[in-house]
């Protein structure tokens, strides 16, 4: 250890005061970060001479065996350097730019007579278009293509060779009028090229050229009265004007910009670019970018638009973002908007790049239904500032009419699933009269009790259904009877009977979450679950009572022959209006005589 640090130090000493990439290698001789740094001798040294906060970038240091530099003019030299070594050799601490799935892109070979089509493989020999994160995007643009230009779907070699010899025959496309006969020699290469550049326009997000060319022919036409001609380049200016209402969703007059929204959680950071030409979306993508240390937003979405910008080709001058990135360019500027049309830009770019975020995180949920409880779990846990995971909660409600009938329910969930057999029933024994907070406390009292004597695991959390009087009076029971610590937030419904407020903490406080929350939906499911169980229950046992009453002072009549009963009538209405033959059928008929003289008394059986 000693010798390595040593060894650390005599590098640094040696390092100059002057941008630069660093690079860590460790005992193998492997790179393991790569760094930038506007002083390389000061950045380096600061990784060895404090323990960091981070327990990640500790356990760096200490596979740090040794390190290289490479000395540059600039920070932004420097910047560029440390993207395309990281790019180069995925270091293991440094973040990691995840691409799970192929694009697709429009590809356009550059045959004589060219073919245009989608694909997710990128060759040499033909011009790509893309890539579109949204399919749905490049599927239209297609669709737009085929309705304006009758251009082949063959695979034919067509030249003028092949094509002049006669080798080719004109197929159904010809005749269903989308194709115009190029293999048979029916249209020139000079007109096919004609329309396969307008293709390209149209796919970098230049069809206003062609609109504006097709607005002046139409006029043109017009005036010499050459009607239909003018009314078929009327049809296609429609087409392409249907194509940009698809995508237009701003009215800014620049002709060229870059919108970047950034989101990121715990593990990933998520890049979104929308490149806008005269108003319109020509194209969007976005990519994720796997944390491995602390690295600050501002480098990472630095990364993410020098990556963006590559793939995608773009030569803007404006960059819209969120917030300005680590990054100094005099190639373009960045520009965080605060109102108009350009935060409407980066709102709606945000808005991708968080739709990204969920549908990356529906689809782990649906590989590992576990991490979907775990999220809730955290998020629950870092909501309320627990000090574990709430891995058991428990919640409780009462249910009764005016004091009689007085139950109470207990359902318990662990890992946010709900776990029945452990789903409890309480009659309440020792209240009088409706009163629910006696009736909460002698079930909490008798639950927790009786786990403490078994020696049975303590939920992590307790709901209540009801606000502060409720959670008060659990906690007397917990802290002040039964000396236990355990978390009690408070569940609240509104006129409604819906749940509109959690509690939380002592005086309780209103936790800020919204009906649509993640967590909100689940505690209100909840409690939703515990008043079912309950009421469930409560009619359960008034039923009987209303049911088994009546009958329990006729002498003669038995348990036995009251399920019989009820069993075969189904209710006791319909026992009591049932005829004597009836009865008998059922009971026989000694049992039916006094049943028949009970129901009707004022009858002679």
């Amino acid at each position: 250890m000693e010798s390595r640090l040593e060894h650390i130090k005599q590098l640094i000493a040696a390092l100059p005061d002057s941008p630069g990439v660093y690079q860590y290698f460790n005992e193998e001789g492997t790179i393991i970060y790569v760094g930038k740094a506007v002083n390389l001798k000061r950045r380096v040294s600061s990784y060895f001479n404090k323990t960091h906060d981070s327990v990640k970038t500790n356990i760096l240091v200490r596979h740090i065996h040794d390190l290289k530099y490479i000395v540059v003019n600039s920070e932004n030299e420097a910047f560029l350097l440390e993207n395309n070594l990281i790019k180069k050799y995925q270091p293991r601490y440094n973040i990691l730019l995840k691409d799970g799935k192929t694009y697709p892109w429009l590809c356009i070979t550059r045959e004589e007579f060219p073919r245009v089509f989608k694909t997710r493989t990128v060759m040499k020999g033909a011009d790509y278009f893309g890539p579109y994160s949204s399919v749905w995007m490049l599927d239209t643009l297609l669709e737009l293509i085929r309705e304006l230009y009758p251009i082949r779907t063959c695979r034919f070699p067509l030249n003028g060779e092949t094509i002049s010899s006669g080798k080719y025959k004109v197929c159904l496309q010809y005749h269903i009028h989308n194709c115009t006969g190029v293999c048979a020699g029916l249209q020139s290469s000079a007109d096919y090229q004609k329309m396969i550049d307008e293709i390209k326009e149209i796919a970098k997000g230049n069809s206003h050229i062609i609109t504006d060319y097709l607005l002046v022919q139409m006029q043109q036409l017009a005036v010499e009265q050459r009607f239909e001609e003018a009314q078929k380049l009327k049809e296609k200016y429609d087409s392409i004007v249907k194509y940009q209402s698809k995508t237009v969703i701003t009215t800014t007059n620049d002709d060229n910009l870059d919108v970047f929204g950034y989101d990121d959680d715990e593990n990933s950071a998520y890049i979104n670019i929308l490149r806008i030409s005269k108003g319109s979306v020509v194209q969007g993508f976005t990519i994720e970018y796997q944390k491995k240390l602390d690295e600050p937003k501002e480098e990472l979405l630095a990364f993410g638009i020098l990556e963006l910008r590559e793939r995608l080709h773009s030569t803007s001058k404006t960059l819209i973002v969120p917030f300005t990135p680590d990054l100094s360019e005099e190639n373009f500027e960045f520009f965080v908007p605060q109102r108009g049309d350009k935060k409407k830009l980066l709102d709606l770019s945000l808005q991708n790049v968080r739709q990204y975020k969920l549908d990356k995180l529906k689809q782990a949920e649906k590989l590992n239904p576990d991490q979907r409880a775990m999220r809730l779990m955290k998020e629950i846990q870092n909501t309320l500032h627990l000090s574990r995971l709430p891995q058991t909660i428990e919640c409780f409600d009462n249910s009764n009419i005016s004091g009689s009938d007085a139950v109470a329910a207990c359902v318990v969930f662990k890992k946010c699933k709900p776990s029945k057999k452990d789903y409890r029933k309480y009659i309440i024994k020792t209240v009088t009269g409706p009163d629910d907070y006696a009736s909460m406390q002698e079930v909490v009292r008798r639950r927790y009790g009786r786990m403490l004597d078994e020696g049975t695991p303590l939920p992590d959390l307790i709901l209540t259904d009801g606000g502060k009087g409720q959670m008060e009076v659990v906690r007397q029971v917990l802290e002040d009877e039964l000396q236990l610590k355990i978390p009690i937030a408070g569940l609240v419904k509104n006129d409604r009977h819906r749940t509109n407020e959690l509690l939380f903490g002592f005086p309780p406080k209103v936790v800020g979450l919204k009906p649509t929350d993640f967590m909100f939906k689940f505690l209100g499911s909840v409690q939703e679950e515990v008043h079912r169980f309950a009421i469930t229950f409560h009619r359960e046992k008034r039923s009987k009572r209303q049911t088994t009453s009546e009958l329990d002072d006729v002498k003669g009549i038995g348990e036995k022959t009251k399920i019989d009963l009820l069993r075969h009538f189904k209710s006791l209405k319909r026992a009591k209006s049932a005829k004597i033959e009836e009865l008998a059928e059922v009971v026989g008929k000694s049992k039916a005589s006094i049943l028949y003289a009970h129901f009707h008394p004022n009858l002679t059986a």
